[in-house]
């Protein structure tokens, strides 16, 4: 009877709480779906990323054996090889760039199932990179009259010019390469990249001890060796990416299936995308390469810690760079398959996780980089002016990330046109003025090399603030991502 009256006082909990838990049980449970779509988008951007940074740090650890071993053979051979990489690389990027217009067009026509579209963008991709390979070629050739024109050491221009004419004997092989390599990457196939940059390093290196030492029967060539040894890579490199995009996986683009003649309407449409990311690239490397040449002036020692340290910067540059890179391909084929403002996440992941790459780097450099430095000389003056060199990268390390992860954001986007704006007003209008301000003491006495350095903290710095700025504006712009994405579009001629 107690239990039967304790029963009919029992009040009904109020509809407002029941609302209140319905409604929080629904909030909980849309947050857990929410971290886990999060946790795999960052899933599977990091399955396109990993072999990306592996294929950059191998990529980037050619460029450091040829520095480390021309150091060690000498230092006016460092001074060499070093000036003929900065010359090396802008314009290789240049034309390379505008051939990566393919990777966000095959990862948006991948994303849309259009499979066949891929393999007409193909075609046209390797038109552009045998003239353009050719073209880089000649400008490598002809590099000796500027070189008298910025005062460069003598002995120093003399080992860059013959390293760049023999590089420039595999530079229309490595323009070929790169244009079937993002044929792979486009369509979310990342791993052969890392495999072939591997396997490429694990070359180069026998190749240039038996190149610059002269052993068996070979020439003694010194810091040349490194040219000959980087040409015979790039063929080696085309080999092998002709090797993998011939397997049956690629088979329903029909890239292979008929020999088209160039064909301008297509090739415009890719150039529209394409040249203003081989501007921006340009942009970027052009600041870095000539003020090593600007820096020529001042003896090998200078150029020597000048390129160790920038060295340095590249190799923990490449991870986010490869981020941006895998950015790319992942936001490309979610617009594809219709997820254009969804994509906001994966480019909020990339910068994130540009970040942290960054803050690791830059702890790595400031508490190892004694042991780094001396990786690369033993010459007292080098070590000690390098040492002071890395602090600013300790401090622009993680612009100099977020910038670059940025900017293969926006590519996803097929927005390259703003990033290319950003790119000239930041390195060219701000760092290159303001570092030579510095550097030759224009307004106050001169900091050398150190006033440089200032010049490209500052723009890095800038381009970092203004593409993270573009990125968020853009990335939740339907209208505007939707225009985007119709530019640049390959349609049948």
């Amino acid at each position: 009877m107690n239990t039967a009256r304790a029963l009919t006082k029992t009040k009904a909990p109020p509809y407002e709480a029941v609302l209140s838990y319905e409604q929080n049980s629904a909030k909980g449970a849309k947050a857990t779906q929410s971290m886990k779509i999060i946790g795999l988008e960052i899933k599977k951007l990091f399955q396109l990323a990993l072999p990306l940074m592996g294929a950059q740090l191998a990529q980037m650890g050619m460029g450091v054996t040829d520095t480390i071993m021309a150091g060690q053979y000498s230092a006016v051979d460092l001074a060499g090889v070093a000036l003929g990489s900065s010359v090396l690389w802008p314009v290789m990027l240049l034309f390379m760039g505008c051939i990566q217009a393919v990777t966000p067009t095959v990862s948006q026509l991948n994303g849309a199932k259009e499979f066949t579209e891929i393999g007409e963008v193909i075609r046209q991709g390797l038109w552009m990179a045998i003239v353009g390979g050719l073209a880089a070629a000649l400008l490598l050739n002809l590099i000796g009259p500027i070189y008298d024109l910025l005062q460069v050491e003598a002995s120093s221009a003399r080992i860059s010019i013959a390293y760049l004419q023999m590089c420039s004997l595999g530079i229309p092989a490595l323009m070929c390469f790169f244009a079937l390599r993002f044929l792979a990457d486009g369509m979310g196939f990342t791993r052969p990249a890392l495999l072939i940059a591997i396997s490429a390093l694990i070359l180069k290196i026998p190749l240039n001890y038996v190149l610059i030492y002269g052993v068996f029967g070979f020439p003694e060539l010194g810091g040349i060796g490194c040219g000959v040894a980087q040409a015979i890579i790039m063929w080696f490199q085309l080999i092998l990416v002709v090797f993998v995009v011939t397997r049956p996986r690629f088979k329903k683009t029909q890239w292979l299936r008929r020999i088209t003649a160039p064909d301008w309407p297509r090739i415009k449409q890719l150039l529209i995308v394409g040249l203003p990311i081989g501007a921006t690239i340009f942009a970027e490397m052009g600041l870095f390469a000539f003020t090593t040449l600007l820096l020529g002036r001042y003896g090998p020692e200078v150029v020597a810690a000048h390129n160790i340290s920038m060295n340095i910067n590249a190799v923990l540059f490449m991870p986010p760079m490869a981020l941006g890179m895998a950015a790319t391909i992942r936001i490309g084929f979610r617009i594809g398959e219709g997820e254009a403002l969804a994509a906001r996440s994966t480019a909020g992941i990339a910068i994130a996780g540009s970040m942290l790459l960054a803050v690791t780097g830059a702890v790595l450099i400031f508490s190892l980089r004694e042991v780094l430095i001396g990786f690369y000389t033993e010459e007292p003056g080098v070590i000690n002016l390098a040492r002071e060199l890395l602090l600013f990268v300790v401090f622009f390390l993680i612009f100099d990330a977020t910038q670059s992860t940025a900017i293969g954001t926006l590519r996803g986007y097929k927005d390259t046109q703003i990033p290319m704006r950003v790119a000239l007003l930041s390195y060219w209008v701000i760092g290159l003025p303001l570092g030579c301000a510095l550097g030759f003491g224009w307004f106050m006495p001169a900091l050398q090399v150190y006033g440089f350095w200032y010049g490209l903290a500052a723009g890095v710095g800038t381009a970092s603030i203004l593409l993270c700025y573009r990125l968020w504006t853009l990335s939740g712009n339907l209208t505007l991502i939707t225009a985007l994405s119709n530019q640049g579009t390959v349609k049948p001629s």
